[in-house]
């Protein structure tokens, strides 16, 4: 199945964002996870995508696997570039204050016990890709719910970076999204893997995670 580019309820204009994240909800609730395109503020998916695209090349790194003391870097997994957003900027903080709002509300709909987020902006050039995983794994409790956005404007069939949402270990096919400005996936990261097909031209997104609260004597979760 292909998720292509198609109006939302929301007419695509994104005014409502209460109304988005029910949809949203009711999504994670039936399924387990949600493909809203072109969902987000065009305003707000606007000024990322040229605050990503204005950013200096070295605040870019290579994208590895693994957190603090644990990260690898490993190019059979994947070979895309990340920033990591931490509300230093305008915009950056405006995307993490509409993160904020999805989590209340998908904390009062689900109750799914939301405690933090975490994001970055990453960029795939040409021939870059990300392969099969899994964002967290079963009992690790850490991410619970992945998101992705997208920024790309104009985006063909020939153009490649699709990303592949799969059920379960067993499916082969999976759901196939375009990579359009404003689209919004959302899914239970234990529960879904998923892929990103090499792209033919750059490609823009922004990544990011929900979290619960595992923090314990002598460990902080997420580590400062």
């Amino acid at each position: 199945m292909v998720a292509l580019k198609q109006s939302s309820l929301l007419g695509g204009d994104g005014t409502n964002d209460d109304a988005l994240f029910a949809l949203i909800a009711q999504d994670i609730e039936t399924q387990g996870y949600s493909i809203r395109p072109t969902a987000l503020r065009p305003e707000l998916a606007s000024s990322l995508l040229h605050h990503q695209q204005n950013m200096a090349t070295d605040n870019f790194k290579s994208a590895g696997i693994g957190r603090g003391q644990e990260y690898l870097e490993n190019e059979f997994v994947r070979t895309d570039e990340i920033c990591w957003i931490n509300g230093d900027t305008a915009v950056g903080q405006q995307w993490l204050d509409w993160n904020a709002h999805l989590q209340s509300s998908l904390n009062k709909r689900l109750f799914l016990g939301l405690f933090s987020f975490e994001s970055h902006f990453a960029h795939y050039a040409p021939g870059d890709y990300y392969k099969r995983h899994l964002d967290a794994f079963k009992g690790e409790a850490n991410r619970v719910l992945s998101i992705v956005v997208y920024f790309n404007s104009n985006w063909s069939a020939n153009s490649g970076g699709e990303l592949v949402l799969y059920q379960d270990h067993f499916d082969k096919e999976g759901i196939k999204v375009v990579p359009l400005l404003g689209t919004i996936v959302t899914f239970l990261s234990e529960d879904f893997p998923h892929e990103v097909l090499p792209a033919n031209r750059d490609r823009y997104s922004i990544a990011g995670w929900f979290r619960v609260n595992t923090s314990k004597a002598q460990k902080v979760d997420p580590p400062l």
